[in-house]
């Protein structure tokens, strides 16, 4: 047995059946690649720079998991695809996207940037999703999850993202951003959706490690030290 299916943070409730993510209905599909190619046309007029001493060129050598707040998801394909990419062998890109009607329509906008979507969340799926998430980390991929989502409380980190890499080994990296001219969506999470021309400040925070032999205490102080993070990376949004 994989050490990742023998983990009791993943092990699965008992339940009846299977739990299948809700699939992308033709529409959404053609609505994906609409938005998608959009959201190129917009953030190609973004201005980015990039805060303190650490960036994308200094990432490690090897596939690591990027941690985000939800609210951030607009720019991370773009971020990915432009900043990250061109410096790293392993460039390739697993995230984990809610299996609701919402995480269909997202799941087919990160497939138009080359993005592997996961589905699961806390309340659905989540050990599957994990299980799948740590087979694309085996294969070279690096991850991306957003630990307040995809229902929030917005800003709490909660505990998948600290168990994908209790399990996988792989370090995480803080990314946040700051938008300077914006549209915050009146959502959960406050959705922010850059205006064109705006500026983009971008933190890449230190790595974060987690033992496999984390204790609970331990993991919850490691929880704080990524929303401390991530918090001072928007400065105050």
């Amino acid at each position: 047995m994989s050490s990742v299916a023998a983990s009791p943070y993943l092990r699965p409730k008992r339940v009846s059946g299977v739990v299948v993510p809700n699939q992308p209905s033709r529409g959404q599909r053609a609505l994906g690649w609409v938005v998608a190619n959009g959201m190129r046309g917009l953030t190609a007029t973004l201005r980015y720079r990039v805060n303190g001493g650490r960036g994308p060129a200094k990432l490690p050598d090897q596939p690591v998991i990027f941690a985000l707040w939800h609210n951030r998801l607009s720019l991370c394909m773009k971020v990915y695809e432009s900043f990250v990419r061109p410096h790293c062998e392993h460039d390739h890109l697993a995230a984990l996207i809610s299996a609701s009607k919402d995480g269909a329509f997202l799941a087919t906008i990160l497939q138009n940037f080359g993005v592997e979507p996961v589905r699961g969340s806390s309340s659905r799926r989540g050990a599957q999703a994990l299980l799948e998430l740590a087979s694309w980390a085996e294969r070279g991929y690096d991850l991306a999850v957003t630990p307040d989502g995809p229902r929030g409380p917005r800003y709490v980190v909660q505990e998948g993202v600290l168990a994908l890499a209790q399990v996988t080994g792989l370090p995480i990296v803080p990314y946040s951003c700051r938008l300077g001219w914006k549209i915050r969506i009146k959502s959960w999470d406050g959705f922010q959706i850059p205006l064109p021309f705006s500026h983009c400040d971008m933190t890449f925070g230190e790595l974060i490690h987690v033992p496999r032999e984390a204790t609970e205490a331990e993991r919850a102080q490691l929880r704080e030290q990524l929303r401390t993070v991530l918090l001072a990376g928007t400065y105050g949004d």
